[in-house]
């Protein structure tokens, strides 16, 4: 669970914030805390009412009398309204609000299950309840607890591939109207454009696809395409283009293609280093001679790259991309080198299923050649020569499958010398 706390200066707009999205059937009012009447009985101004008659009782707090907390799940957590509630009720005890009136707000405009709580600090006495550092102290505590006590996924717990605090946009609960669309792509466009190190724009939406995000330059013959403009769409769950284009001058950090393309050529210096790192854990995966392209991806998730194939029209592969989620660099196949583009990775996969099974086939003769559960005595027979050669073809089939082990592992270590010869 992560949460989220604000003080807005003014209780009237951050009501009128949720009960907009209530109207508009993105949310919904599922408790009100201490309040006479029940959530679904009271209209906008009989909520505001409750909270406004506290805050005027202490006009000195006048900037910082207003709480708005958003609680925010896993996509894999689906909770009953009356399960949020508990929720929103145990962490408001928690924080020492749980004698203050508040409601809370179910909203449904985002891929993952989120409340709203809305409250105010100022006590029926016109005392005020102190809230600085209460995210770092009393929100972290209450958070933790209630992790355990509701078995919530911890807001740090999750391993995944994925870059921490960006989830796949749930295209299937975003609205296909300007404002939800542009809000779901920028929230992934925030955290991959400034984090990861690609030189092309075909790289980027190798990630961003996996936030179900594209970047469009449109038809080559378009106009948009001609002059230079870019935009951004959601993806469904197949890949396909689904609701309303954003143009990419018209989200905040202006991740157009001009501004693009001076991060490519920055990008293409910065991420050098991190070349060794890919090529070795390519290398590592491809020394256990893996029997597909599938098997290829799962074994480089397990090391922290995603492998991404790319595909025409007609289904096939043609090209590779590699993400290095530990060192947020992403690279083309071939721009690591020959050996790894599509071509060169099908060439290394062959060549070590074949050493395999030729191993496999003179394993028995070697046994044979030894002798083992038959009489010590050497064999004076001619039928031994052809297990020799067949002993011989195995080494040199391990010796071959040894070329595919990156090299850091094959090094040798360096004798110490002796700083006191005798």
């Amino acid at each position: 669970m992560v949460v989220r706390i604000t003080s807005p200066h003014s209780l009237q707009r951050a009501l009128n914030y949720n009960e907009q999205k209530c109207q508009k059937e993105k949310a919904v009012c599922l408790f009100a805390g201490n309040y006479l009447l029940e959530a679904n009985q009271m209209n906008f101004q009989q909520k505001m009412e409750r909270m406004q008659d506290l805050i005027a009782r202490n006009e000195r707090a006048k900037k910082s009398n207003t709480l708005h907390i958003s609680l925010n799940f896993d996509p894999s957590e689906k909770f009953s309204g009356g399960k949020l509630t508990q929720i929103a009720t145990a962490y408001m005890e928690k924080i020492g609000f749980g004698s203050q009136p508040y409601l809370v707000y179910e909203h449904h405009d985002a891929g993952h299950p989120h409340i709203h709580i809305l409250t105010t600090s100022i006590q029926p006495d016109g005392k005020r309840i102190d809230t600085y550092n209460i995210g770092r102290n009393q929100s972290e505590q209450a958070r933790k607890e209630l992790e355990k006590s509701f078995g919530l996924i911890p807001a740090q717990g999750k391993k995944t591939g994925q870059v921490v605090g960006i989830r796949p946009v749930d295209v299937q609960k975003v609205q296909y109207g300007k404002s939800e669309t542009r809000r779901s792509i920028t929230n992934v466009l925030d955290a991959v454009i400034n984090q990861f190190k690609y030189t092309s724009l075909a790289e980027l939406n190798a990630i961003l696809r996996q936030y179900n995000v594209e970047a469009d330059r449109g038809r080559e013959k378009g106009i948009v395409y001609k002059s230079g403009g870019l935009f951004y769409r959601l993806l469904d769950g197949k890949g396909n283009k689904v609701g309303v284009p954003i143009k990419a001058s018209l989200i905040h950090n202006k991740p157009t293609l001009k501004n693009l393309e001076i991060r490519f050529a920055e990008n293409e210096t910065l991420r050098q280093p991190d070349k060794k790192r890919l090529k070795t854990c390519i290398d590592w995966v491809l020394a256990k001679s893996p029997l597909s392209l599938e098997a290829l991806i799962i074994a480089l998730k397990k090391e922290g790259v995603q492998a991404v194939l790319r595909e025409n029209k007609e289904g096939l592969v043609f090209g590779i991309t590699f993400i290095d989620y530990r060192t947020k660099a992403v690279f083309n196949g071939s721009d690591i080198g020959k050996t790894y583009s599509i071509a060169g990775i099908r060439t290394s996969m062959e060549s070590g299923q074949n050493g395999s099974v030729k191993a496999q086939k003179t394993a028995p003769e070697t046994a044979q050649t030894k002798g083992f559960g038959e009489s010590k005595e050497p064999s004076q027979t001619t039928g031994s020569q052809p297990s020799q050669d067949g002993l011989l073809k195995e080494l040199l089939e391990h010796e071959k499958n040894l070329n595919r082990v990156p090299g850091e592992l094959l090094k040798k270590k360096k004798k110490k010398r002796n700083p006191n010869p005798k």
